[in-house]
C-alpha cells in the first residue's frame, strides 16, 4: 500500500494523467497471482533495452543537474537542474518499482564520460554545455527513446509507463531549448 501511495505521489508531481505509472502499477498489483501467466514476469530483451537506457539517461541527467547547482552562477540554469534532478528522480523511482514487480532490476549508471566532462567547466563554459548536451541533446535521445517504447513496447504496462511520461521529457526538451536560445541571444 505505501509503495502504491508513493508511485501516485510521484506521478501526480510528474503532471501525468490519472492513468499513470502509479495507475498502471495499481493495476497490475491487484490483479490475483494466479491470473496472471509466468511469462508476465519478465521483460522482452527490447523492453530491458528501453528500462536499462533509460534508467541511464535519468542517472545521467540527475548527476549533471547536480554539477549544475554547484558549477553554475545563472539563475535560470540552477532552476532547470532542480527541475531536472526533482522529475528524473520521480521517474527513475517510478520506473523502478514498475519493473521490479517483472522481475527485472535496472543498475542505473550515468555516462561517466559526460559528466566528468562537466565536472571540469565552470560559469558560461558550463552553462553552454550543460544545457546543449544535457539539456537539448539528452532529452531529444529520450523522446525518441520513450516514443519507440510507447510504439513498439511488448509489455503493456511497460508501453503505457513511457507513453505518460513522454509529455513531461517533451516538456524538458522544450524548456531546454528555450534556455539554450535565451543563453544564445545574450551572448
Amino acid at each position: 500500500m505505501k509503495l502504491r501511495y508513493s508511485l501516485q505521489v510521484a506521478t501526480i508531481a510528474l503532471g501525468l494523467s490519472a492513468v499513470s505509472i502509479g495507475a498502471v502499477h495499481a493495476q497490475a498489483s491487484d490483479a490475483p497471482a494466479s491470473d496472471a501467466p509466468v511469462s508476465r514476469t519478465r521483460l522482452s530483451p527490447a523492453d530491458q533495452q528501453f528500462v536499462q537506457d533509460a534508467s541511464t539517461s535519468d542517472a545521467t541527467e540527475i548527476a549533471a543537474s547536480k554539477i549544475a547547482l554547484k558549477n553554475s552562477n545563472d539563475p535560470h540554469v540552477r532552476k532547470f537542474a532542480q527541475q531536472m534532478i526533482a522529475d528524473h528522480t520521480k521517474l527513475s523511482h517510478g520506473m523502478a518499482a514498475l519493473v521490479s514487480k517483472k522481475g527485472f532490476t535496472a543498475t542505473p549508471s550515468a555516462d561517466s564520460a559526460l559528466v566528468g566532462k562537466l565536472q571540469t567547466l565552470k560559469g558560461q563554459q558550463f552553462d553552454q554545455a550543460y544545457v546543449e548536451q544535457i539539456g537539448v541533446e539528452a532529452h531529444q535521445r529520450a523522446v525518441d527513446l520513450f516514443q519507440q517504447e510507447s510504439q513498439s513496447g511488448t509489455d503493456a504496462q511497460l508501453k503505457a509507463a513511457a507513453t505518460h511520461a513522454l509529455p513531461t521529457i517533451k516538456h524538458h526538451l522544450a524548456m531546454a531549448q528555450q534556455l539554450a536560445g535565451e543563453m544564445k541571444g545574450s551572448s
